[in-house]
């Protein structure tokens, strides 16, 4: 599966997170970085999630830019 990430610039690198999984989060010193971490993170939360007997959620987000005056 292919789970949208959102990656924001914090004080001392990078996090992000998932839309589609509450609670899945990661950070890193580099961009390069916090996606790998991510990657991991979202199979550790699927693992946790099967473990529980729980659903596994679809992926639904999707992401655009929007262009507007500055």
């Amino acid at each position: 599966m292919k789970y949208l990430i959102v990656i924001e610039r914090a004080g001392t690198g990078f996090s992000a997170y998932s839309p589609d999984l509450p609670g899945c989060v990661a950070t890193g010193k580099t961009r390069a970085d916090v996606e790998r971490e991510m990657k991991g993170a979202i199979a550790f939360h699927l693992e946790g999630l099967k473990a529980e007997g729980m659903a596994i959620p679809r992926p639904s987000s999707s992401s655009s830019y929007v262009e507007v005056p500055a």
